[in-house]
């Protein structure tokens, strides 16, 4: 292909997907690459016979995208190797036009109103005229039968009920998504040996009208949509040198023995959002697949994890299931895992097994949250770096629950049933590179003992905190963000020295809680000061002499009155750049510098 009409080709693709092409449509070794390079000075109407309103940048190429046409152009240039016609109105495709295009590699219908071929009984009744027929035609079943260059059509967006019983056998890209697909024929997608992507995502497409040969022929098919249709099994046949196959938002309920026996290429298998149970699974339905590494089975009817899974996957999500017990061997022979989504189904502790991630040393992801779980599960991977046990009924952490999770970098333990007299002082002992522990919405009145030097993120908002001392932010210099929003926090709880340890600290949460001015001695570092919906009556010319960095401060919905802010309090603050002090009872007012932004009510609020 001539340099200037793999530019050109791009250019069109670009212009048929506002803000890039769908995330499905995507084919990263299938399309050009470069952009056409015209003199320069040269209008990209130039050429000539280009049609009215069209954009002709060489004499190759048309675009007619965009302009509301309603009939096929004619009289196109019998030489022209790119058409597009994209967001238009067209109804039809005649093909004593269509025929002349014999040099036409890319064809671009995406977004028309292009139906099937309508016989003259289907008619309708008002007798209306298409193109100077007296029935619309939609789309003939020879349309493409003269394109015998034509590598890439594209005819998403239309209401196509049928595919094409015959498209030439030179395509490589061929995307249908968003029709109204009820029939796929055996020349439509067969024996095209450079076929690589098919797009049939948003369709109507059961298995009856996928037929058994459907891409006999077409070995090199290595990108396969077929999501968001009606199929109630996988397709059998399917091609052998398949990467990626999408099958989610289906009706699929088993997997046919020997489905997936031979796509030993296969890396991505998307499965998510149908009726699968495990009695619809073969014992080896995954087993053959030595290539895949994504495979999401997630919002199926699954009660056990798939046995059989292959030794390189990556990524295994079976969230939103109804998984409720963790044996040992149904995880051991994915050694390569990485990502282990089990979220929202219904293991508790004593349903999983000791060992049940003894074989996983690559595991660096755990989600367990949404389920049963009464305490924390044993057995962790070793590994782990970041696990989420959110939205579980865990009642206490004990000792040893983390004493072999040593990388552990991230720990969420949020809206649990933890007490602070359950967490044992030496839980959090071994996790020398924990950065971010989450225990928010739980029933602490304390804040835990012993937690770790590496710590930088502390969430423990929403809980019943009623004190803070220093003994228990003590080392924790590292610290960046610390969140103590809707506790029972008041001065009076909040020991003196309590933020002289936390030396790096840059936001401070302190909202819906019960002070009655500005907490004193606040660390030297903070930049974000959150006290939005407390009792604050007062602002001191002195309250924030200790925090010349700051850049936000909040006051929202306090108790302030004009009088008792003094704005003296922010004179020397060189890098305030927001205060908002609305909801308060009044309006309130104090200059500032040039560079900062005071949000206050308007009088009356």
């Amino acid at each position: 292909m001539p340099c200037s009409s793999c530019l050109l080709l791009l250019l069109l693709l670009l212009l048929s997907f506002p803000g890039g092409f769908p995330l499905e449509s995507q084919e990263d070794d299938d399309l050009p690459l470069l952009m056409p390079q015209l003199p320069a000075g040269t209008p990209a109407w130039s050429v000539p016979g280009c049609p009215a309103n069209c954009t002709c940048p060489v004499d190759e190429t048309v675009d007619c995208g965009g302009l509301d046409l309603h009939v096929f152009p004619s009289n196109l240039s019998k030489s022209i190797q790119h058409l597009s016609l994209q967001n238009n109105r067209l109804y039809e495709l005649p093909y004593n036009e269509l025929s002349r295009l014999a040099h036409l590699r890319t064809l671009n219908l995406h977004n028309n109103h292009i139906t099937s071929e309508v016989t003259p009984a289907a008619c309708p009744e008002d007798g209306r005229i298409y193109s100077s027929v007296s029935c619309f035609k939609g789309l003939p079943d020879e349309a493409f039968e003269s394109l015998q260059a034509l590598q890439y059509i594209y005819l998403a967006n239309n209401q196509l009920s049928e595919a094409p019983q015959f498209l030439p056998s030179t395509l490589r890209i061929v995307d249908m998504a968003a029709n109204c697909l009820t029939r796929i024929y055996q020349l439509t997608f067969g024996h095209k040996p450079g076929l690589r992507s098919v797009y049939l995502h948003n369709n109507q497409l059961s298995n009856v009208g996928l037929p058994f040969d459907a891409f006999n022929g077409s070995d090199a098919i290595s990108t396969l949509i077929l999501s968001s249709n009606l199929l109630t099994y996988m397709p059998q046949n399917l091609p052998l040198a398949i990467v990626r196959l999408h099958l989610q938002n289906n009706r699929i309920s088993r997997i046919p023995k020997g489905a997936l026996s031979k796509q030993w290429r296969l890396r991505e298998l998307y499965l998510q959002n149908n009726n699968l149970t495990n009695e619809g699974l073969d014992l080896s339905t995954f087993s053959k697949l030595k290539s895949l590494e994504y495979l999401d089975l997630s919002n199926n009817n699954l009660t056990e994890v798939p046995s059989g899974l292959p030794p390189n996957i990556v990524i295994l999500h079976l969230g939103r299931n109804r998984l409720s017990t963790l044996p040992p061997e149904r995880l051991s022979r994915a050694r390569g895992l990485q990502y282990l989504l089990l979220q929202s189904n219904t293991l508790t502790a004593s349903g999983v097994h000791p060992d049940a991630f003894a074989r996983l040393r690559s595991l660096h992801t755990l989600h367990l949250y949404n389920n049963q779980l009464e305490s924390v599960p044993p057995g962790l991977p070793r590994r782990v770096r970041s696990l989420m046990l959110l939205h579980n009924k865990i009642t206490n952490i004990g000792p040893d629950d983390f004493a072999a999770t040593y990388a552990l970098a991230e720990l969420n333990l949020s809206y649990n049933r933890l007490y602070s007299a359950r967490i044992h002082r030496l839980a959090f002992r071994k996790l020398r590179r924990l950065e971010n522990i989450d225990i928010s919405g739980n029933q602490l009145t304390l804040l835990p003992a012993g937690l770790p030097p590496s710590l930088q993120i502390l969430n423990l908002q929403k809980n019943q905190l009623n004190s803070l001392s220093p003994e228990l932010l003590a080392n924790l210099t590292m610290l960046k963000e610390l969140h103590l929003a809707h506790n029972r926090l008041r001065i009076s709880s909040i020991s003196p020295g309590t933020w002289q340890e936390l030396q790096g600290l840059k936001l401070l949460d302190l909202s819906y809680n019960e002070l009655s001015y500005i907490p004193p001695d606040l660390p030297e570092s903070l930049e974000y000061l959150y006290l939005q919906y407390n009792r604050i009556t007062v602002v001191t010319a002195e309250a924030f002499l200790t925090v010349p960095n700051i850049c936000v401060i909040t006051l929202r919905s306090n108790r302030l009155l004009a009088a008792n802010v003094s704005a003296e309090a922010f004179t020397d603050l060189k890098r305030l750049e927001v205060v908002d002090t609305t909801g308060n009872p009044e309006p309130i007012s104090i200059p500032l510098p040039q560079t900062s932004r005071w949000v206050q009510p308007q009088a009356g609020t």
